[in-house]
């Protein structure tokens, strides 16, 4: 267990407003003495799926007991369940919406609805909602405390699998971060060192090892830090200069 509250953040609320820091201030205000970090607050906004993404990347390497806050909410105030949970060592708050897909992949789960607080601006349940019931886990309280056990199943994002067609696996971008890096859903389970890459019927070559190995200006691919093939320019933006995001194929060609 952590020596001190950990409760870590994810937002779509961005930095300019003042939205994260009203959480913080209830976050601190309950939990005096808590360690607060910010995986990120530039989630595309109501992108769920990209919250989805970056919260799967990033909480497993916190320390055991952590908590972990995630609103990207585009259903915020209506009939969409508030949820916390425990699920591999760690705790969990946020919308029943599949933002919490990748964690949920495979674990064992405990799970709460949380109830409304009659006091809870319709609009702000991070603040409101979400973030009480964090600092209360971080506190300690039991998590059978906060809500009624969930009856069914929680909601999970749908993903297209990698396919093979002929000789070649066929996968699709999932995630563009800040560079312009086109993040796929391939891994080295199903493409092999000798595979060629290609995109929308432009060859990007074998799997490289970093981004030296291509000259500046030059696309490469290769497996990037989250495990996943990855498309990028040396330099530059993979996203900008073949003009495609979130969905577009790449195939790896075996033969």
């Amino acid at each position: 267990m952590v020596s001190l509250p950990l409760i870590t953040l994810l937002t779509d609320f961005g930095t300019s407003d003042s939205y994260v820091a009203e959480m913080k201030g209830v976050l601190l205000g309950a939990c005096p003495g808590a360690v607060l970090v910010d995986i990120t607050h530039a989630v595309p906004p109501a992108d769920v799926r990209a919250g989805a993404y970056l919260l799967g990347r990033a909480w497993h390497w916190f320390p055991p007991g952590s908590v972990h806050l995630a609103v990207v909410d585009p259903g915020v105030g209506t009939a969409r369940a508030a949820l916390a949970f425990r699920a591999h060592g760690a705790w969990f708050v946020g919308p029943d919406n599949g933002l919490f897909t990748p964690v949920l992949r495979d674990a064992e789960v405990e799970i709460v609805v949380l109830p409304t607080p009659p006091h809870a601006a319709p609009t702000f349940h991070g603040r409101d909602l979400f973030a009480p019931a964090a600092a209360a886990l971080a506190g300690g309280t039991p998590l059978q405390m906060l809500g009624e056990p969930l009856t069914g199943m929680p909601t999970r994002l749908t993903y297209t699998e990698p396919h093979y067609e002929g000789k070649s696996v066929v996968g699709e971008i999932v995630y563009v971060d800040r560079f312009g890096t086109l993040v796929t859903n391939l891994t080295t389970e199903v493409v092999p060192p000798y595979a060629v890459l290609e995109v929308e019927d432009l060859d990007i070559g074998p799997l490289r090892r970093t981004f030296g190995d291509a000259p500046p200006g030059g696309l490469l691919a290769y497996v990037g830090s989250g495990g996943a093939v990855e498309i990028a320019v040396r330099d530059g933006s993979a996203a900008r200069r073949l003009g495609l995001g979130v969905g577009g194929r790449i195939r790896a060609r075996l033969g």
